[in-house]
């Protein structure tokens, strides 16, 4: 696989390849996109929920959603886990797969971006849902609109025969907001 460079990236946003809505052109680094952190979280409702059972998924009954207005931020206690979601929206095609990382400056504080889920499948579209953690021993305030995560693009050796758009049973397409775990329908 090979990675695409700022001039690659750039010519596969112009020519329509990749879709990344609500990206601001000085966000594109040398190999990468900074994407910026929304205004949601979804935090779990640990004092109410007695276990997390995979196959019985229930999130309303798991997790609470929690919309930060404008001008104001989020704080992420130190070994809380939350989710959230990037602003821009994002299409890949099919012989392309997407990398997520948390920015060094994010993860010097102590802040995880993503705990698991860094790839993105060819094919995929929606908002990227961030899987944050405070590893650190203080509380750090979360400001929507930060550019929190990395995107890179890795081209494949040939279009994937499947991919995430049209797969049968692709649970998070077109997905906005943070999303939580579907794993019950696996």
């Amino acid at each position: 696989m090979t990675v695409l460079s700022d001039r690659d990236i750039k010519k596969a946003i112009s020519s329509g390849k990749i879709v990344i809505q609500g990206l601001q052109e000085e966000h594109i680094g040398p190999s990468s996109i900074d994407l910026r952190l929304g205004n949601k979280f979804m935090v779990f409702k640990h004092a109410e929920v007695t276990h997390i059972d995979p196959r019985e998924n229930a999130k309303d009954e798991l997790m609470s959603l929690i919309e930060i207005p404008e001008g104001q931020s989020f704080i992420i206690h130190p070994g809380e886990f939350v989710l959230s979601n990037t602003m821009e929206y994002v299409k890949l095609p099919g012989d392309m797969v997407g990398r997520l990382d948390g920015r060094s400056s994010w993860g010097r504080l102590g802040i995880v971006i993503h705990s698991t889920a860094g790839s993105i499948d060819p094919g995929f579209e929606g908002q990227l849902t961030l899987e944050m953690a405070n590893i650190s021993k203080v509380p750090v305030k979360l400001w929507p609109g930060s550019r929190i995560c990395r995107l890179t693009f890795d081209m494949l050796s040939s279009p994937s025969e499947n991919p995430y758009n049209t797969r049968k049973g692709s649970k998070y397409l077109k997905q906005t907001g943070p999303q939580p775990s579907r794993i019950s329908g696996d």
